[in-house]
C-alpha cells in the first residue's frame, strides 16, 4: 500500500511539472504587436535560455559522471544533425500553424525540448527513491525550471503566428515525458540511474546545436550583433540566477 501511494505521489508530481512548463506562454498574452527587431529580440533571448538550461544539464550530468554526459552531447549532436537533414530532406511540414523554415525549427525545438523532458523524468523519479521530502524537492524545482523553457519554446512559436494557447499546449506537450518516465524511474532507480547523465548531455548537446545554428542566425537577421548578444547574455544570466538564488541548484 506505501508503494502505491508512492507511485501515485510520484506520478502527480511528475505531472505538475509538465503542466509548469505551459505557464511559459503567459507573458505572450499581454504582448500584441511583436515587430521584426523584438522577433530578434526574442530569437536571441530564446537562444540565451537554452544556454542557460544546457549549463545546468551538463553540470548537473558531470557530477553523476563526466564522461558518459560528455558520451551524451555527442549523442546529441549526432542526432540533431539527423534530425535537421531529415526534416529537411522531407515534405513541406505545418506546425503550430506554421510552415516552411518556420515549421522546420520549430519541429526541431520542440523534438529538442521533449527529448531533454526524458531525462527530466527520470531525475523525478530517482530523486523520490531517495525519499519524499528529496523527490518533492526536486520536483518543485524542475517544475519552477520548466517555466523558463516554456517561454523559450513560446518565444519562437508565437512571434511567427502561434496562437498562445497552442504555445502554451506545444510547451505541455514536450514535457509530457516527464510523468511517463517518473514512475518506472522511481520503480526501477538501479535501472535508470546510470543513462541520467546520458540524457542530461544529450539535451544540451542538441540545444547547443539549435542556438547557434538556426536561433542566433535568424536573430542577427533582424538585430545588430551587439544587441543579439546582450539579449543572449541577459537572458543567460538571467536563467542563471534563478536556477542559483532561487532554486538554489
Amino acid at each position: 500500500m506505501v508503494v502505491e501511494t508512492s507511485v501515485w505521489v510520484v506520478l502527480f508530481g511528475a505531472t505538475i511539472t509538465a503542466v509548469a512548463t505551459g505557464l511559459g506562454a503567459v507573458p505572450f498574452l499581454f504582448v500584441r504587436d511583436i515587430g521584426d527587431w523584438w522577433l530578434g529580440v526574442f530569437n536571441a533571448a530564446a537562444g540565451g535560455l537554452m544556454l542557460a538550461a544546457s549549463h545546468s544539464l551538463i553540470a548537473e550530468g558531470s557530477v553523476l559522471s563526466t564522461g558518459r554526459t560528455l558520451v551524451g552531447i555527442l549523442v546529441g549532436l549526432a542526432l540533431i544533425l539527423g534530425a535537421n537533414t531529415f526534416i529537411s530532406r522531407g515534405e513541406d511540414h505545418d506546425v503550430a500553424e506554421l510552415a516552411g523554415a518556420d515549421a522546420r525549427k520549430a519541429l526541431l525545438i520542440l523534438g529538442i525540448m521533449t527529448a531533454h523532458s526524458f531525462a527530466e523524468g527520470v531525475g523525478v523519479g530517482v530523486s523520490y527513491g531517495g525519499g519524499d521530502e528529496l523527490g518533492a524537492f526536486i520536483t518543485a524545482a524542475i517544475a519552477i525550471h520548466n517555466i523558463p523553457e516554456g517561454l523559450a519554446i513560446s518565444l519562437v512559436l508565437v512571434p511567427r503566428g502561434t496562437p498562445v494557447w497552442k504555445a502554451a499546449g506545444w510547451s505541455i506537450f514536450t514535457s509530457l515525458p516527464q510523468p511517463l518516465m517518473a514512475v518506472p524511474a522511481f520503480l526501477f532507480v538501479l535501472v535508470f540511474e546510470p543513462f541520467l547523465p546520458i540524457g542530461f548531455g544529450l539535451a544540451a548537446g542538441a540545444m547547443i546545436w539549435m542556438v547557434f545554428a538556426e536561433l542566433i542566425p535568424d536573430a542577427l537577421e533582424d538585430v545588430p550583433g551587439p544587441t543579439a548578444g546582450a539579449a543572449v547574455t541577459l537572458a543567460f544570466a538571467a536563467l542563471f540566477a534563478f536556477q542559483h538564488f532561487v532554486l538554489h541548484v
